[in-house]
């Protein structure tokens, strides 16, 4: 068994500058082409904004966690269909907008 040397590692480690993964890539151009790059810049500003808002809710601690449970749905749906995520995340922000939370899970609803 080959051991590395200790030059090996800082070599995979460190990149070149022209490695770095800033530079323009294929499927930013293709994202570019078709208005979807600005779509994800859109909905991230926008799913930025409503963690924001249910992190300052004044409501019960189960209503934030259903609020962020909602909130991690459509960020792992932006992933596959930005449009949907677009549209549902569009939806809470008017319940947000309305006062209209999911119920408690923790409430005791018996009489």
């Amino acid at each position: 068994m080959m051991r590395r040397q200790s030059s090996d590692w800082r070599r995979i480690v460190m990149l070149r500058p022209r490695e770095a993964t800033t530079r323009l890539r294929w499927h930013n151009q293709c994202m570019e082409r078709d208005g979807q790059l600005e779509l994800y810049g859109l909905v991230a500003a926008r799913l930025k904004e409503a963690h924001t808002r249910v992190r300052t809710l004044q409501v019960p601690e189960g209503v934030r966690m259903a609020l962020s449970r909602k909130l991690l749905v459509i960020t792992a749906a932006s992933k596959h269909d930005l449009a949907d995520a677009a549209r549902r995340l569009e939806r809470l922000m008017n319940d947000l907008d309305e006062g209209r939370f999911p119920e408690d899970p923790d409430s005791d609803r018996s009489p």
